[in-house]
């Protein structure tokens, strides 16, 4: 809900303000002069503040200032009944979004409201868009011709415009993110915040932090209100990637979120209102971190209301060539290259080939063909080395004394990893799940279990 702050010396002009506010279903606060207006918004967070110019002490202007410094992104309305054109722009210079003269019209002034609050929301997914690696239209396309994706379009086209929490599967570099895009950009919040978040990639003792914000003093190092990404999601949708590492106490907050739809930052007894649809992504099993007690049964269930699965590379051949020319046209483009297709030869090596990576390193190989390609077709030699080995007739798995000495290189590092996932997942299936069997099985300790379980995004 948008968070609005009125700031006006006359109680009656407040009070009204208020309630036509209110009635476009804006949470309203009220001060009564510049002061209060200074220390509220020391303590909250607001969306947009509507201040008179002239009053005691601390006028309208000096209001817009402090609140142009402890949030720079914040729109304010400057509203006066003495105005003159140097008042005007000394509140433009100073960062008002707009400037209303009294009396004023009451369908004028929802107007204004309603533009500065667009505003506010095209600047913020601007930010967002400009930090985006490979974005350059905020276009996310998905391409996929397999029954796989095929069930999985049809999944996103009935799932777009419901508030229902998904759950998304798949190994890493499968499309995960593309999907939680394609559902938001779809669906009936597609004007409102995308926040995306890398659970695995944030220091675990600033989770909370980044993701509910905290209160100025409330930890070293909080020099100042910090809102959270879910209250910058707010109205939109929040996507949780690797989600399985969030830490147990952040797992019982985010339950309590999705539960009571309130958000409560770090050292701040206020709980704000907040509308956002949760989806998460995880290659981990999260009914076995549950049996380790690892993950919260109860979060799991809220946030797996609807479980969509990507499928890995290797299992939807039927996508890599229409993925790969997909890429090649992004990529010639990209570089002004007039590259139109693959050789036969090219192509069968891109068909042939297993994608530890997935559809991510799909992408990095033709990126990389296209980049070095002299020709107008991608050649064999332009393919990166694993997949242009040449299998020989020599050894019992076809494969000459020199590819031998390039271990954990090229093709044999993708044979050794693809042999060892396989007698892992062999292991713990054989030992129903227990790892510190399966560990005396394999011959490993516990920690080189837990590591290839997590490299090789094994499900056990």
């Amino acid at each position: 809900m948008i968070q609005i702050l009125v700031v006006d010396d006359d109680k009656g002009m407040r009070e009204f303000l208020e309630l036509v506010l209110k009635r476009e279903r804006y949470s309203v606060t009220c001060a009564r002069d510049g002061a209060d207006a200074i220390l509220l918004l020391k303590e909250n967070y607001f969306d947009l503040i509507v201040t008179d110019l002239m009053m005691p002490a601390i006028n309208g202007l000096e209001v817009l200032k402090k609140a142009r410094e402890l949030y720079p992104d914040i729109q304010v309305i400057v509203i006066t009944a003495f105005g003159t054109i140097e008042t005007a722009v000394e509140a433009i210079k100073l960062g008002a979004h707009d400037y209303i003269t009294k009396p004023f019209n009451n369908d004028d002034l929802r107007l204004r409201i309603r533009r500065a609050i667009e505003t506010k929301k095209i600047e913020h997914e601007n930010k967002r868009l400009r930090q985006e690696l490979g974005m350059k239209d905020g276009k996310w396309d998905i391409v996929g011709v397999s029954s796989s994706m095929q069930e999985v379009f049809n999944l996103i086209n009935r799932v777009k415009d419901t508030r229902t929490n998904i759950l998304i599967y798949g190994e890493s570099g499968t499309g995960k993110e593309l999907v939680a895009r394609a559902i938001h950009n779809q669906g009936t919040r597609q004007d409102e915040p995308f926040i995306p978040i890398n659970c695995g990639a944030i220091p675990e003792n600033l989770v909370e932090s980044e993701l509910f914000g905290h209160k100025r003093g409330s930890f070293t190092g909080a020099i100042e209100n910090k809102k959270g990404l879910f209250l910058e999601a707010d109205g939109g949708t929040i996507f949780l990637d690797e989600v399985s590492e969030l830490p147990i106490q952040t797992q019982v907050k985010l339950l309590r979120i999705i539960q009571d739809k309130k958000v409560k930052p770090v050292g701040d007894p206020t709980e704000y209102p907040v509308d956002v649809r949760i989806i998460s992504a995880t290659n981990r099993d999260l009914k076995q971190l549950i049996k380790e007690s690892r993950f919260r049964e109860d979060l799991f269930y809220r946030l797996n209301v609807i479980q969509i699965e990507m499928r890995p590379l290797r299992d939807r051949k039927d996508d890599i060539l229409p993925l790969a020319r997909h890429f090649l046209e992004k990529y010639s483009g990209e570089f002004n290259k007039g590259i139109q297709n693959f050789s036969k030869e090219a192509m069968d090596l891109l068909k042939g080939y297993y994608y530890p990576g997935n559809v991510r390193e799909l992408e990095n190989i033709v990126e990389r063909a296209v980049a070095i390609e002299s020709t107008p077709v991608i050649l064999p030699e332009s393919l990166p080395p694993e997949l242009t080995h040449v299998v020989s007739d020599k050894g019992g798995h076809g494969y000459t004394l020199e590819d031998i000495k390039l271990t954990f290189n090229g093709v044999i590092d993708n044979l050794l990893n693809t042999i060892e996932k396989g007698l892992i997942e062999d292991a713990i299936r054989a030992c129903s799940g227990d790892r510190t069997r399966a560990c005396e099985l394999l011959g490993i300790p516990m920690r080189s279990l837990r590591y290839r379980i997590k490299k090789y995004g094994i499900m056990d």
